[in-house]
């Protein structure tokens, strides 16, 4: 690995510059008036791959395009497809950031930016670990494909289209992701389960309009009331979901895995405080977390109804409104546990409500084998770059594309990450630790090196 780290540190300076002209374009999915900027993302990573040494076009979708890259060695040598994507979240509010968001600042060996972690940084230094591998060895042993999105974001809606579509060229037997987090510094990760999403929005409504308390109270039902009330149904006091039937496809968790969450540097005391809450209560009978990876929640998201605004106004509102998700684990399907919320919602419901849930959009678990040939091989490889075993983690977070590329593809997938839990994603200030950055661009060249041996 000499001539590949002499490389990586020679264009050190380079590799820094070329994420900063990435991440000053504004590439927010979500803002139609950004669709320009996220075209001109596309056309960056485009011509980025294409420098690497990789053949490489745009498949235009009905929102933003997907950046497909490919260098074909040997139809008898394995591929590895490597995930990503190139939008990224709003950057508001915008008071909350030290320096604006989409000018890059370097403070301490730290890049600051929109979309810093929140994928440009991590799937970029996958761009810049083929390219250092064919810079210094002239060529691959495996095929590798990249796949780098435009609408993840927003939930991915062409995505599922683009790969049926395109099955073949996206053919794989493993798919590489770094869209996530090491669980501490210097921690090699690997993650090997997602959970899964069902996210429900409910409607309560009462009256046909919004009513005099002192004329109306007390005779007319009263939405948010019912609300409140509907939702103190949705947990018992062990604090598990009481929604009938929730819990009938979970896989509990294995003691293989129990063992490998005991190695996981993680601190309860540390985690409340840092988030700055005096407890954390949850599902009895499983520790802090086995709850956060490995066991199905159900939160409230947002609650509203009534007025307001400032003072007062004596109303009962007609409608109440609140948004719901679901956390999955392996074995639950977001369609079913869809129907069993809305369904026990309405059996909840006090009399002279009526009740409407909508599904607003979901995401299936997905789980890969400790034991698989992808899972043992990035393990080797980020050994060799970390001089250290990897941490083996589950997380709470959902990632839909995962369980199609199971599905579809038919192939593994490997979820490496090279940021940090306090990267800030989705808030202002989102950094990306340079030495991670460097770290990730070595790592990716350990892993394609990893795979061409499995």
């Amino acid at each position: 690995m000499t001539q590949l780290k002499t490389y990586l540190n020679e264009h050190r300076e380079r590799f820094t510059e070329e994420l900063a002209d990435f991440l000053r374009i504004p590439s927010v999915s979500t803002d139609s008036s950004y669709r320009e900027d996220v075209r001109r993302a596309a056309s960056f990573a485009l011509e980025k791959l294409q420098q690497a040494g990789l053949e490489a076009r745009l498949l235009e979708t009905p929102r933003h395009p997907v950046v497909y890259g490919s260098y074909h060695v040997s139809n008898n040598a394995p591929t590895v497809l490597v995930y990503g994507h190139y939008d990224v979240q709003p950057p508001e509010p915008l008071e909350g950031w030290d320096s604006p968001p989409f000018e890059p600042r370097i403070e301490e060996d730290v890049i600051y930016a929109r979309g810093a972690t929140d994928d440009k940084g991590q799937v970029y230094a996958h761009i810049k670990g083929v390219e250092a591998l064919l810079e210094t060895e002239g060529v691959l042993d495996v095929n590798v494909k990249f796949l780098i999105e435009g609408e993840e974001e927003i939930g991915s809606p062409s995505l599922n289209e683009v790969l049926r579509i395109n099955q073949d060229l996206f053919a794989a037997d493993v798919v590489v992701i770094s869209d996530g987090s090491m669980i501490a510094p210097d921690t090699p990760t690997i993650t090997y389960g997602l959970k899964g999403l069902a996210y429900v929005e409910v409607n309560v409504r009462g009256a046909a309009l919004d009513l005099h308390s002192g004329a109306f109270g007390g005779g007319v039902p009263n939405p948010i009331n019912a609300l409140a009330k509907m939702i103190a149904q949705l947990h018992d006091e062990a604090g598990r979901v009481a929604v009938p039937g929730f819990y009938d496809d979970v896989i509990d968790i294995t003691d293989a895995e129990r063992e490998a969450f005991a190695k996981v540097p993680f601190n309860n005391e540390k985690f409340a405080q840092e988030i700055g809450v005096s407890a954390t209560p949850g599902e009895a009978g499983y520790s802090l977390l086995e709850r956060l990876w490995a066991r199905p929640t159900l939160d409230v998201n947002g609650i509203a109804g009534g007025f307001q605004g400032e003072g007062a106004k004596t109303v009962i509102a007609d409608t109440a409104m609140a948004k719901i998700s679901c956390r999955l684990v392996p074995n639950q399907d977001p369609a079913d546990i869809t129907k069993k919320l809305s369904d026990y919602l309405q059996e909840v419901a006090p009399e002279g409500v009526t009740v409407d849930a909508t599904d607003l959009h979901g995401g299936y678990p997905a789980l890969t084998p400790l034991d698989s040939p992808a899972v043992q091989a990035a393990s080797k490889a980020l050994h060799e770059v970390y001089s250290r075993e990897p941490i083996y983690a589950r997380t709470g977070g959902t990632i839909p594309v995962v369980s199609t590329f199971q599905q579809l593809l038919g192939a593994e997938v490997v979820l490496v990450g090279f940021g940090l839990e306090n990267d800030r994603m989705h808030s202002p200030n989102e950094k990306f630790d340079l030495v991670n950055y460097y770290r990730g661009i070595e790592t990716s060249a350990a892993l394609l090196r990893a795979f061409s041996r499995k």
